[in-house]
């Protein structure tokens, strides 16, 4: 897809956005056409985003076993379509639709229609994830994404001399599992590690949290941002109430701390277990999250 200067590329599996660029300047962390994707570069993420503790949960009185991908941390991760092959809807110069189907399984027995819609405007990418409910009972779902923002070339340690912004109140702290543990103001959790609201340059600062209490624009969205010292980089937009920041520590692709993935989503991880920010979905309803990408400077 092309645009405005903007160039993108964009996987059926999972719906990743493989590449985006402007002017020739990369905006995430990509990777090659013809490889896995590493980690979950550009993936979208549902029926939940981040983790579930144990791989169980209750809903309406029932419990629900889930497959335990992350044995490391002994959580479900991520959701259930990340390596899903998804379908080509609708499509264009500046545009794609992608369309799959959830299927019920062990763990997760409702069936949901997944819409994946990415869109070159004039401003940059502009993303929605839309969800119906084609079951005949109530569904529990969280929605996320998985960008891996770059302000510069994605080489070892890079991060460290990048500067973030993200306009949030409060960081919810996790044990050593990376499930939550309490919600904390920034301005005081860790010393004021993890407050990025009026931008910050992340040095050696090691970040694996979610954040909410956003401040947003005019038009209802949060904007997180991560600049280069020349003023370029790139703006993460969103309408969810929460965001996952990483600054990938453990390598990835061969790299480690080459990019920080900001990761808009509609809940908290565990949300499954809290219900925090869970969105429970009626038989034929949809929910929706939208996003946009976009270069500074």
């Amino acid at each position: 897809m092309e645009r405005a200067g903007y160039r993108a590329s964009v996987a059926s599996v999972g719906a990743s956005v493989r590449a985006l660029t402007f002017d020739g300047r990369s905006l995430v962390a990509d990777y090659p056409a013809d490889t896995m994707r590493p980690a979950m570069r550009g993936a979208v993420l549902l029926p939940w985003p981040n983790r579930i503790a144990d791989a169980r949960y209750v809903f309406s009185g029932e419990t629900h076993e889930l497959t335990m991908n992350e044995p490391a941390t002994r959580t479900a991760s991520h959701g259930l379509v990340a390596w899903q092959e998804f379908t080509v809807a609708a499509r264009t110069t500046s545009s794609v639709v992608l369309h799959a189907v959830l299927a019920p399984q062990p763990g997760y027995p409702w069936r949901l229609s997944v819409e994946v819609a990415y869109v070159l405007e004039e401003d940059g990418l502009h993303q929605s994830l839309t969800v119906t409910n084609e079951s005949v009972s109530s569904a529990p779902v969280g929605l996320g994404a998985h960008p891996y923002l770059v302000a510069g070339p994605p080489v070892d340690d890079a991060v460290a001399d990048w500067t973030l912004t993200l306009p949030a109140d409060d960081v919810l702290l996790t044990d050593d599992r990376f499930l939550p543990t309490r919600l904390v103001p920034v301005a005081v959790a860790a010393g004021g590690a993890y407050d990025f609201r009026e931008g910050r340059r992340l040095h050696s600062t090691a970040v694996n949290h979610a954040f909410t209490g956003l401040r947003r624009s005019a038009d209802g969205l949060a904007c997180a941002r991560l600049l280069s010292d020349d003023g370029t980089g790139v703006e993460l937009a969103w309408d969810g109430d929460w965001v996952q920041v990483y600054t990938a520590d453990e390598p990835s692709g061969g790299v480690r701390r080459h990019a920080v993935a900001v990761e808009p989503m509609t809940c908290p991880p565990d949300a499954f277990t809290s219900r925090v920010g869970l969105r429970v979905v009626e038989p034929g309803a949809a929910t929706t999250m939208r996003w946009v990408l976009r270069a500074l400077g």
